[in-house]
């Protein structure tokens, strides 16, 4: 299973059309007091502006910021263009959002080669065709797919063998496991389990 999740992928768009952005730190957002934070570039990124954000928190972080009005058209149709050369390593897709989606290519070794050469050749023909940057996870299910793909960030691709799945999710914040939110993750916290190691070594009973 690979999760393709692409780069900043409001910004990277824009970048296309304002190369002379790349490199500083952007964000796709209207500027005006009550905006949110629609994409970050990674450089805005270090200086913890993220998704979301309102615009004022945001320029507090980063005075620097530099603030590109969005183009919802233009990130649909880069969508459309992203979500055909999927279908052409695989038809079983699954789009989570407009950048991001699930692949099966278990039926596609035959034709491209091992998974992780799969994840390159998709990789190199989006940036190819597109322009733009995918960061892809490998693994035996969805969710660690996904997992794998926000540790590959960004312009990565990282593999997680199934026999290598436990060395892999142990380290990783309990906070990484869907359905963790805020709440929980504090109760679990209170409980000195930070990491899904702890998760795992903890009791069935306590957890209870």
């Amino acid at each position: 299973m690979l999760h393709v999740d692409m780069d900043s992928f409001f910004v990277s768009v824009e970048l296309l059309d304002s190369p002379e952005l790349r490199g500083l730190p952007t964000a796709v957002a209207h500027d005006t007091t009550r905006s949110v934070v629609s994409s970050a570039s990674y450089e805005a990124r270090v200086f913890g502006v993220r998704s979301a954000m309102p615009i004022a928190r945001a320029k507090q972080l980063c005075p620097q910021l530099v603030l590109v009005d969005p183009h919802f058209e233009k990130y649909r149709a880069a969508s459309k263009a992203v979500m055909e050369i999927f279908h052409e390593f695989t038809p079983l897709v699954e789009p989570l959002s407009i950048d991001e989606a699930f692949l099966d290519v278990a039926g596609s070794t035959r034709l491209f080669g091992p998974p992780l050469e799969i994840a390159r050749q998709l990789r190199a023909r989006v940036k190819e065709q597109t322009g733009l940057p995918a960061s892809v996870g490998l693994a035996s299910t969805k969710h660690i797919a996904k997992l794998a793909s926000q540790r590959a960030k960004p312009d990565g691709v990282l593999e997680v063998a199934p026999e290598h799945t436990l060395r892999f999710l142990h380290p990783l914040p309990v906070e990484a496991i869907w359905g963790v939110g805020g709440a929980t993750a504090k109760a679990l916290h209170g409980r000195a389990i930070r990491t899904v190691g702890d998760l795992a070594h903890e009791p069935l009973e306590s957890l209870r």
